[in-house]
């Protein structure tokens, strides 16, 4: 379990994300931490579960269950209308009972249905979501292993409300949640518009200045110094500041732009935001990706201009591509902040 916590974890000031087999955990800065599993990568009946549980002593764990959009079928939607109940079963035997919502094809998990998913993690049990004929396995695979990191980013590892590894440490002792950052939204300059070409011939020391700010592993199309320049856009953002982009890659289903903040005259002081960004609108810049062409899974990036610089606001993926929904089964932040609009520009 070490070595696997220890090859397998993202982390960041942001928060953490850890991955393994058919499970997946994202912790954000406020300590509050969401587990999503999945059925087996194979089956084509596809569902998840999403357990979040706040930071804190003493916090419960809450439930969601989705059943998959992608391949169900006219037939099973209309029984779906028709009785929305679904039974859970655990190796063939009745836990209990619930409705889901026939247009989101989502329910909350009642208490008692979360701790008995909690009860059998650990033990390669036969966990399935039932409706006439027509089952739902949920994988076990990658749960415990899930669960244990879950517990370790909140303190809860050998405390009585541990989700894997219990003990007689004292709960008062988990550490408490941390407040979101409150970052102050700054309207851009008036009459800003949207993003304005620059000649491509003008300004050969802004292309060099933004060449500059890329690392030595970092490629930017529009500033290749063959020759085949890409064109360079700018936004107004103050009296004397620009934002600055161009394209810098593109693959075969995302693509991705580079965004600078600099002086509106040389000298530019170039201030590198992000290169994996899809657009620019009103004082946000975010990056949308797909994890793959089929758009079931998304990763989502915003940075907020605060009057002097863009401020990383939130970060998050919707979770594993296993064909749950159009755009991604959950919201797993790792990073949350409360964006605050004033009418007051720098």
């Amino acid at each position: 379990m070490l070595a696997i916590l220890s090859t397998s974890v993202q982390a960041a000031d942001s928060g953490a994300y850890f991955s393994h087999q058919d499970w997946e955990v994202a912790c954000d800065n406020t300590g509050t931490c969401r587990a999503a599993g999945y059925q087996d990568f194979d089956d084509p009946q596809s569902v998840s579960v999403l357990l979040t549980r706040n930071a804190g002593p003493d916090t419960p764990v809450t439930g969601k269950l989705r059943i998959g959009e992608v391949n169900l079928d006219d037939v099973q939607l209309a029984s779906l209308h028709d009785d929305p109940g679904i039974a859970l079963r655990i190796d063939g035997r009745l836990v209990g009972n619930l409705e889901i919502d026939p247009d989101s094809l989502t329910a909350d998990l009642p208490e008692k249905l979360v701790a008995a998913l909690l009860a059998v993690f650990h033990r390669n049990s036969d966990i399935e979501w039932t409706h006439d004929d027509y089952r739902w396995h949920l994988s076990d695979a990658g749960a415990t292993a899930v669960l244990t990191k879950m517990d370790d980013v909140q303190g809860r590892v050998g405390t009585p409300g541990a989700l894997v590894a219990t003990g007689s440490n004292r709960e008062g002792n988990v550490p408490p949640p941390t407040p979101a950052p409150v970052v102050v939204a700054v309207p851009v300059a008036e009459k800003a518009g949207s993003p304005q070409p620059l000649p491509t011939g003008d300004r050969p020391d802004l292309r060099t200045a933004l060449a500059a700010t890329l690392g030595s592993d970092d490629e930017c199309l529009g500033l290749s110094p063959s020759g085949n320049v890409g064109e360079l856009e700018a936004v107004r953002l103050t009296d004397r500041r620009l934002l600055v982009s161009t394209t810098c890659w593109m693959g075969a289903y995302n693509m991705g732009t580079g965004y600078w903040v600099v002086n509106d005259t040389a000298p530019y002081q170039p201030a590198l935001v992000t290169l994996s960004a899809s657009g620019y609108e009103d004082g946000t810049i975010y990056a949308a990706q797909k994890g793959r062409g089929l758009g079931d899974c998304w990763s989502r990036d915003d940075w907020t201009w605060n009057g002097e610089r863009f401020v990383h606001t939130a970060s998050y993926t919707t979770g594993k591509c296993r064909l749950i929904a159009a755009g991604g089964a959950w919201i797993l932040p790792t990073l949350v902040t409360e964006v605050q609009k004033t009418s007051e520009t720098h």
